[in-house]
């Protein structure tokens, strides 16, 4: 069975960094367009950064310069590294394969905080 499973949240202080790590299925990952997305109390859920099977990666404004996307085909798995984090980086983070409409992870908390 398909899945993805999220790793590597945390509380961090403002300027800090953190590195997600999604493990995905292999027979998946090959095909899928990679992505992390999040979602802070009260808002939608918003696109972070998605990486495609060429390791084309697209960033939100909002991250874009902090964070990096990259994917690892041989292990099959996706990594975000943050840095500089922000206060308004406070959210569940998900992992994603192929889109809104393919494959979620459970989600990672991730909390900037003093």
């Amino acid at each position: 069975q398909a899945q993805l499973v999220e790793s590597g949240g945390g509380l961090v202080q403002p300027g800090g960094s953190l590195r997600l790590s999604c493990q995905a299925s292999k027979t998946y990952f090959h095909i899928a367009i990679m992505g992390w997305y999040r979602q802070a109390p009260g808002k939608e859920r918003e696109v972070v950064a998605t990486i495609n099977a060429h390791n084309i990666a697209n960033y939100a404004d909002y991250v874009k310069g902090r964070f990096t996307i990259s994917r690892d085909t041989n292990k099959a798995t996706v990594s975000l590294q943050m840095d500089d984090l922000k206060f308004e980086d406070t959210a569940v983070y998900y992992c994603n394969a192929a889109g809104p409409d393919g494959l979620w992870g459970r989600g990672t908390q991730v909390t900037v905080s003093p």
